[in-house]
C-alpha cells in the first residue's frame, strides 16, 4: 500500500501531511503527540489504508510542516486544530474517526466538538479526556508554568525540550526499550532544535491548561452522540496513566478499553496488538464513504 508524503498550504501556512488508501473509504485521521510528528504513524497506515482513506498530518511547528516564529502565528491548541480543520476541508474529507495520542488528543477533541460535529469514532492512545490520569510528578512543572510563567518556573519545564527527556518518553514503562528505533527521538530532537521552535513549544505548554477546560463539553458529546470510543492505552505511562483509559469505560459504559504492557508510544513497542485492535474495532463502528460531496 503506497504511502503519499505531500504538503498544503493553509490559512498561508504550509502543512505536511501523510496519506494512503481509497479516498472514497471511510477516512481515519491520525494526529501526533508532543514532540514527535506524523512519523510516530509510518508503519501503522499501511495496516490501516488497504481498509481506509488514512491522512496523518504533522502539527504546524512539527515534523516537516512549517515552524513559523511565535511573531508569525499565535500558537494554541484551539489554532491548530482550525488549521487541522481547514486541511481536511481542502482534502474534501467531512466525516472521520480519529485516533489521537498525547498533543493529537486535545486537537481532536476540538474538531469533535465542531458544530458539524464530523468525528463519527474515537481512538485514544494515552490521549487524555478526564482529569484522572495527570500524572503528578510529571505534571506539575506544566501547571507551575501555565499559572504564572516566570524564569524560574521556565527553567523548571525546559529540559522537557531536550534529549534525555524524548528518550525518555519513548522508552519509559517499555518491557525492552531495544525494541524501540533510536530514529525516534533523535529526530524528534533535531526537529526541535529549528529556531525560535523551543519558545513555540513552550507557548504550547502553557497553553495546555485550556484543553482540561473542554474535557466536560467533550465528555457529554461522547455520551449524548453515543460516538464509538476505544481506549488504549500504555498502561505503564508516567504522563498519562491507566486511569486516563479507565475512565472512559467509567463514564461510557459501551468504551472499549485495553491496557497494554508498554509506555507513553505503544506503537513503537506493539504496533500490531493496537492495530489488531484498532482494525476490529473499526470494523464495527466505521462504515460508509466519508467524503464531502
Amino acid at each position: 500500500m503506497r504511502v503519499f508524503h505531500r504538503f498544503a498550504v493553509v490559512e498561508g501556512h504550509r502543512l505536511f501531511y501523510r496519506q494512503a488508501g481509497d479516498p472514497g473509504a471511510p477516512a481515519v485521521v491520525l494526529l501526533h503527540g508532543y514532540p514527535t510528528s506524523s512519523f510516530m504513524f509510518r508503519e501503522l497506515i499501511g495496516r490501516l489504508a488497504d481498509r481506509y482513506h488514512v491522512i496523518a498530518p504533522d502539527h504546524l511547528g512539527f515534523g516537516q510542516s512549517g515552524t513559523p516564529t511565535m511573531e508569525e502565528f499565535a500558537y494554541s491548541f484551539d489554532a491548530l486544530a482550525r488549521l487541522t480543520a481547514g486541511l481536511l476541508g481542502q482534502l474534501g474529507v467531512r466525516r472521520y474517526a480519529i485516533y489521537v495520542q498525547d498533543y493529537g488528543a486535545p486537537i481532536g477533541w476540538r474538531l469533535a466538538l465542531r458544530p458539524d460535529a464530523p468525528v463519527t469514532a474515537v481512538i485514544s492512545q494515552n490521549g487524555n479526556a478526564y482529569e484522572a490520569g495527570f500524572v503528578p510528578d510529571f505534571w506539575a512543572p506544566v501547571w507551575a508554568y501555565a499559572e504564572n510563567r516566570n524564569p524560574r518556573t521556565e527553567a523548571a519545564i525546559r529540559p522537557a525540550l531536550g534529549l534525555d527527556a524524548i528518550v525518555w518518553q519513548y522508552t519509559h514503562g517499555v518491557p525492552d526499550p531495544s525494541v524501540v528505533s533510536p530514529d525516534t527521538w533523535t529526530l524528534d530532537h533535531a526537529l526541535l532544535q529549528r529556531p525560535g521552535n523551543d519558545e513555540v513549544q513552550l507557548r504550547l505548554f502553557a497553553d495546555y491548561p485550556t484543553n482540561r477546560a473542554i474535557y466536560p463539553r467533550l465528555q457529554e458529546h461522547l455520551r449524548t452522540n453515543r460516538i464509538p470510543v476505544l481506549a488504549v492505552w500504555g498502561r505503564n505511562d508516567e504522563i498519562f496513566s491507566a486511569d486516563g483509559a479507565k475512565a472512559f469505560g467509567e463514564d461510557l459504559p459501551d468504551a472499549e478499553v485495553h491496557l497494554v504492557d508498554g509506555g507513553h508510544f505503544l506503537l513503537e513497542s506493539h504496533l500490531d496488538d493496537v492495530a489488531d485492535l484498532i482494525r476490529d474495532f473499526l470494523g464495527r463502528h466505521h462504515r460508509g464513504s466519508q467524503r464531502s460531496s
